[in-house]
């Protein structure tokens, strides 16, 4: 059973790299390893696969070893708890803005005494079922994590209560949607709401996730002591490249 390389990251002190894949390219994995990428930021919520697609990239993960953080499409626990038996390194669940959202899916994902995951012991997490419950259920609850998504100005009002549930491992601020309703709420504005969440978040001394695809960004999550930064995506990777390529042939062939 392999251990998180973000959890260990985090654990150290130092800061996780991440980056976003949201389509079915199994090199992208071997690529994010190799680039000492510690995670891969799955996203299942905006983008569609079929199970063995997702299987084959989790499987890929274990191969290559990197985490994989998957974004899912569900919160039915069975839904949840699979993906975790199938590789996964951590669950990252969107729209989380009550403790009582947080600690049910604590229940859903984490073993017991902490939750109420049910048990199989037979999936990839568990090298197939080669060792006993105990050692099995001891590793999954260490090495294995659970982020919720801070992305509403309910999330921001709970901060304190969401970071204290146990068993919630990173606090990720989301800030496409919540900018969005803060916007059309204009009652705080999002420096004011990272400042909220970055507080609960030390209160309860757990880390902070966000991304951070700019130098401006990356500074700015540095300084605010975010521990989990998304600094690449699949997306800006295909764009900038078709983007120079272009260019380089305009520059070229087409000015000649």
């Amino acid at each position: 059973m392999r251990k998180s390389k973000t959890l260990q990251r985090i654990r150290e002190g130092k800061l996780a790299r991440a980056t976003c894949l949201g389509h079915y390219v199994p090199g992208f994995v071997f690529h994010a390893a190799h680039n000492d990428y510690d995670c891969i930021w799955l996203d299942l919520e905006h983008r569609t696969m079929s199970d063995l697609q997702v299987q084959a990239l989790l499987t890929y993960s274990h191969t290559f070893d990197i985490d994989v953080l998957l974004r899912p499409p569900t919160r039915e626990k069975v839904g949840l708890y699979r993906y975790l038996e199938e590789g996964a390194a951590g669950l990252l669940i969107p729209h989380v803005s009550t403790p009582e959202e947080a600690e049910e899916l604590v229940q859903a994902v984490k073993f017991p005494p902490m939750g109420e995951r049910g048990i199989d012991n037979a999936g990839l997490d568990a090298d197939y079922g080669i060792h006993d419950a105990a050692t099995y259920v001891a590793w999954a609850n260490r090495e294995t994590f659970l982020a919720v998504q801070i992305e509403t100005p309910l999330a921001v009002s709970n901060a304190d209560a969401i970071a204290a549930v146990e068993g919630v491992d990173l606090i990720f601020l989301g800030p496409g949607d919540l900018q969005l309703r803060l916007d059309q709420e204009k009652k705080m504005s999002m420096d004011e709401a990272t400042e909220i969440v970055n507080n609960a978040c030390k209160k309860a001394g757990k880390p902070r996730g966000c991304p951070a695809f700019t130098s401006e960004m990356l500074t700015n999550s540095r300084q605010q002591g975010a521990q989990f930064l998304v600094v690449s995506k699949e997306s800006g990777g295909w764009r900038n490249e078709l983007k120079q390529g272009m260019t380089t042939f305009t520059s070229q062939c087409e000015e000649q």
